[in-house]
């Protein structure tokens, strides 16, 4: 397994001229230029991070991070730690919202123990446990960096099997009861926002519930005063477990030139973080839609990434991502086809002034 550092070394942009080739290709196939949006250009960075065109989706893996956060002692959920253990039973089971979206899209799950609270040896779940959920981040950091390095080399390690494996495309997950809440105070300090704008109802918060949570954040980042130049130093002050497991993941891919394709604001926020350590992961990077917490819009911006699917979705676990697997399939399936102008007899459309 390659350290941090070793990763972070390694790392190299997707291919630009391999993105321009796609590019090229998609202006062949028989049909007006640009006519299938954003799944074009998409259909063209997955080719630049796998270097080949055209790409390949044959094999598809989602990661599921299951974690438990302390700061849920502070009141900022409606459900507590519980929840995390049968989702990830669920997970196991494959009766999981996310299992059973997964099976229909062809999508292989992994869910894996990175930093839960209870220890759950009888399930089949990928035991890469760190410590047993993170410290009260209202209190003191949420991590130490030590262990947010060794949670997101966890990632690392899944991104680079998974790849030896043959996956051709990495999906993101998470389970962790208050996850929203790391993720709105880690993005709230990396691009510079006050929490009361980043900071959402999550699962279903009242009014209330939703000002003492973002109380609970402008604590937290006041007494920490964390350095957004810094992101490791954000992520152990402020994050958990499983937003460091997506970090390594998305590290780790880029690195062994498979893309990533996120799902909501937690794996957003973690993407915002994987960038600031290594601006070229950026390059390998797909959103898959715009979840309905209030500060994705402006972490995909900051990403630079635009979203296929806006329906509102705010289930977690990676089923945004999953969702979009055979949008993508369906459209790579148009691309990887010979009915081309010339074949079809007809003069290409030119692109307009």
């Amino acid at each position: 397994m390659k350290s941090l550092q070793q990763t972070l070394a390694a790392l190299q942009p997707a291919d630009r001229t391999v993105y321009r080739q796609a590019e090229e290709a998609w202006g062949r196939v028989a049909k007006p230029l640009g006519s299938l949006g954003l799944f074009e250009g998409m259909i063209c960075r997955l080719a630049a991070a796998q270097r080949r065109v055209p790409p390949s989706l044959d094999r598809c893996d989602l990661v599921v991070f299951c974690a438990d956060n302390g700061v849920v002692a502070e009141g900022v959920t409606q459900t507590d730690a519980r929840v995390t253990n049968v989702v990830a039973k669920g997970l196991c089971s494959g009766e999981a919202s996310v299992s059973k979206m997964a099976e229909v899209a062809g999508v292989r799950v992994h869910p894996v123990d990175i930093g839960m609270r209870d220890d759950l040896p009888e399930l089949p779940l990928i035991h890469r446990k760190i410590a047993h959920g993170t410290r009260n981040l209202a209190e003191e950091p949420a991590m130490s960096r030590e262990e947010a390095v060794r949670a997101i080399e966890v990632g690392i390690e899944l991104a680079e099997t998974l790849a030896a494996e043959g996956s051709d495309l990495l999906l993101t997950g998470e389970m962790g009861i208050g996850n929203t809440t790391t993720s709105s105070a880690m993005a709230s300090v990396l691009l510079a926002v006050p929490p009361a704008e980043m900071t959402g109802r999550g699962a279903g918060l009242s009014s209330e519930g939703l000002s003492r949570k973002v109380e609970v954040i402008e604590r937290a980042i006041e007494r920490m005063r964390p350095d957004r130049e810094d992101p490791l130093g954000v992520l152990a002050m402020l994050g958990g477990f499983d937003l460091a497991g997506l970090c390594g993941l998305m590290l780790g891919a880029a690195a062994a030139h498979r893309p990533v394709l996120l799902d909501g604001f937690i794996a957003c926020t973690a993407a915002l973080c994987a960038v600031r350590m290594a601006p070229a992961v950026g390059s390998y990077l797909l959103a898959s839609h715009l979840s309905d917490e209030p500060a994705t819009a402006r972490v995909l911006d900051a990403l630079e990434l635009r979203p296929p699917i806006r329906a509102g979705l705010r289930l977690g676990e990676g089923t945004g991502a999953v969702m979009a697997v055979p949008l993508l399939r369906m459209a790579l399936a148009v691309y990887r086809g010979t009915y081309t102008f010339e074949r079809a007899g007809m003069d290409p459309y030119r692109p307009l002034d």
